[in-house]
């Protein structure tokens, strides 16, 4: 993971790299790997975006 100080103040200085991500239809956001295409992750814990990751073209 990327760190950028102060570590721990909840944030990060620019985009994470190599990354997108889409909404699923139950709402949940779903992050991807843009060289593989592969998803990784699903947020499960809230229903907001994966924070530093940019969104999809629908």
């Amino acid at each position: 993971m990327a760190k950028n100080p102060p570590v721990g103040d909840g944030h990060r200085v620019g985009a994470v790299r190599q990354r997108s991500q889409t909404q699923t239809p139950a709402g949940n956001y779903v992050k991807r790997d843009t060289t593989t295409g592969r998803f990784m992750d699903v947020k499960t814990s809230s229903k907001e975006p994966f924070k530093g990751v940019r969104k999809e073209q629908k």
